[in-house]
């Protein structure tokens, strides 16, 4: 019998420290079936695409590809080592689009770049991004294929072009960023000693990260977005490459706050895979992080 409870005592023991594993409130994203998602595409764009809605020869509009389609596969999931991986090949532009909507959360993920690129980014750096706050219907920014939102970018290392961490204004998004202004480039960069600047409109759509923090190519970097009550951190490999508060968007009659709504995880022309998309819910910016918004 006292080998009995001692048994009981263990088998209690090891469920608890399960459950405490578990205990921080975290809920996974990505199942084989992507119930948590929906797939929106728009359009296979050419070299001298120049903003405008595509046109078929007769010069009418063509139509987006639209939702749930998933033509030529371009999202699926696959197994790695035992998990599930979300592939996306690039071949379309478009997105996968979450069911719900999120406000004051943590958000972690991992991405890994392919190989695969795809006019009009064949000789470009792989790219995809990372879009919250998402609300309205695709096709309303640049490329007619994504939701207003703020873009988290997803960008592949040794390029000119950003780095994982910027930040991009989709469809009059726009927020207050510290940058400072490279001399020479003219471009806007997130530095915490520098000046609190309106990114999204007026003077600059994008601000660039602190700098590059991906893994080598091949490997997987981990991406954190923590928002709060109109404020967000870009997080990538444990390292803050931006900071954004007063996050809202732009309309005639001014300013609106825009501090929830979907996730959107792009494709744009590039092979990427994603895993382990887990979010949970926070009550607070985590205090070590309030000094980037003083």
């Amino acid at each position: 019998m006292k080998r009995f409870y001692t048994f009981c005592t263990l088998l209690m023991g090891l469920i608890l420290a399960s459950c405490s594993s578990n205990d921080e409130g975290w809920q996974s994203l990505l199942d084989k079936d992507l119930s948590h998602w929906r797939i929106y595409q728009s359009y296979q764009f050419t070299n001298d695409y120049n903003g405008r809605t595509p046109v078929n020869e007769a010069g009418e509009k063509i139509a987006p590809i639209g939702y749930d389609k998933n033509l030529y596969n371009v999202f699926s999931v696959i197994e790695e080592k035992g998990e599930p991986v979300l592939h996306i090949s690039g071949e379309t532009y478009g997105c996968v689009i979450s069911n719900e909507s999120y406000r004051n959360y943590h958000l972690r993920l991992k991405v890994k770049y392919g190989q695969k690129r795809w006019i009009p980014r064949q000789d470009k750096a792989l790219d995809s991004g990372l879009l919250y706050h998402s609300v309205g219907e695709p096709g309303v920014d640049y490329w007619h294929s994504w939701m207003r939102s703020f873009e988290f970018q997803v960008m592949q290392s040794g390029t000119s072009e950003g780095n994982s961490g910027d930040f991009w204004s989709i469809a009059g998004s726009k927020a207050d960023i510290k940058t400072s202004r490279n001399p020479e480039t003219k471009a806007y960069y997130y530095d915490p000693q520098g000046e609190w600047t309106i990114v999204g409109s007026g003077n600059t759509t994008y601000s660039c990260s602190a700098k590059d923090f991906n893994s080598p190519d091949g490997e997987w970097t981990t991406l954190e977005l923590i928002c709060y009550e109109g404020k967000s951190l870009h997080i990538v490999n444990g390292n803050v490459a931006m900071a954004l508060k007063n996050l809202r968007y732009s309309t005639k009659e001014g300013d609106v706050p825009l501090i929830e709504g979907k996730l959107q995880l792009q494709s744009e022309a590039g092979e990427v895979f994603f895993k382990e998309i887990e979010i949970r819910p926070i009550e607070q910016m985590p205090k070590e992080y309030l000094p980037y918004f003083e």
